[in-house]
């Protein structure tokens, strides 16, 4: 029998727990926790033999204090440690949060960020909240953005459903990066575009201009059932794993035409790998998926005799 001390009891542990959960979801996991989580999927599309590193950032959401000027350096250290011959970053630099103390300006994380080396560069693409927090983009309806414009004056390029070429050990392939799904806010949409998003990705495929591999930057994973097996590898970040990751489930991010694209790697015409990404929308909570940088290798590495 459940006497009244031991229900209290019972009350005052879980009252705890949830005091402890609630703290550590908020103040440990998405503050001092960062990973490197790394996958090596086996597209078909891409030769064995051409071995390639990539160090993949995402979701950066720069704001005091959750990702401060500190800690995306703290990041830009770890991401160079990796020593990967290409880094590419996936969008959502801006604060996606009212709950700060400050909202760093893009020049000042840009300048940061230009600390990134890699011996094929270091190739960005736009988020959602990079366009929804531009009035005068909202506006007008089309581009660049504010951070657009800071990436590329800190000497990194953005591309916005176009394609560059690129080579390694002489051998070629395509790094193509579409414009953001989501660009234009509600109020915005139809009315000012006659669409939804910044995306046109039969224009982007269309500036592969021969048969070498392609890998394909998009900030959310939604396009994946629409890319065709032409791209061997399609990566993704925004939505941070649902920021709450319960045994592999992440109930904040619905099912879209019967995928949970979530998090991780899932096998469609091509590879899609998606970051859990860096920092924190809507919310300053992570559970289950701490903040992370992806490292992901293409190919086999030639064995040494």
């Amino acid at each position: 029998m459940i006497t009244r001390r031991h229900f209290i009891r019972s009350i005052g542990a879980l009252s705890a727990l949830g005091v402890s959960s609630a703290a550590y979801g908020v103040g440990v996991e998405p503050m001092l926790r960062l990973r490197v989580t790394r996958y090596h999927p086996m597209p078909r599309q891409w030769p064995a033999d051409l071995p390639l590193k990539i160090a993949v950032i995402a979701d950066i959401h720069a704001c005091d204090p959750w990702m401060s000027l500190e800690r995306i350096e703290g990041i830009v250290d770890r991401t160079n440690a990796l020593n990967a011959d290409l880094i590419v970053l996936l969008g959502d630099y801006v604060a996606g949060l009212h709950h700060v103390t400050r909202i760093i300006p893009s020049s000042e994380w840009a300048r940061v960020l230009a600390g990134l080396k890699a011996p094929l560069g270091v190739h960005a693409v736009m988020g959602n909240h990079d366009y929804w927090v531009d009035r005068a983009v909202q506006q007008a309806g089309h581009g660049p953005t504010v951070a657009h414009r800071a990436l590329e004056t800190a000497g990194i390029p953005v591309y916005e459903n176009d394609a560059v070429r690129l080579t390694k050990d002489g051998r070629s392939f395509w790094l193509a990066g579409l414009g953001d799904q989501l660009a234009f806010l509600p109020a915005r949409r139809f009315r000012s575009t006659g669409r939804f998003g910044a995306d046109d990705l039969t224009a982007t495929l269309a500036k592969v201009t021969d048969d070498a591999p392609v890998i394909l930057l998009a900030h959310e994973p939604n396009i994946a059932p629409r890319v065709p097996a032409r791209v061997a590898l399609q990566l993704s970040g925004h939505t941070h794993g649902g920021q709450v990751r319960l045994l592999g489930w992440s109930p904040a991010v619905p099912k879209q035409q019967g995928l949970r694209l979530a998090y991780g790697h899932v096998r469609l015409k091509c590879d899609v790998i998606i970051s859990g990404g860096l920092g924190c929308s809507l919310m300053p909570v992570r559970v289950g998926v701490p903040p992370e940088i992806v490292e992901v290798t293409l190919g086999r590495a030639p064995v040494v005799a």
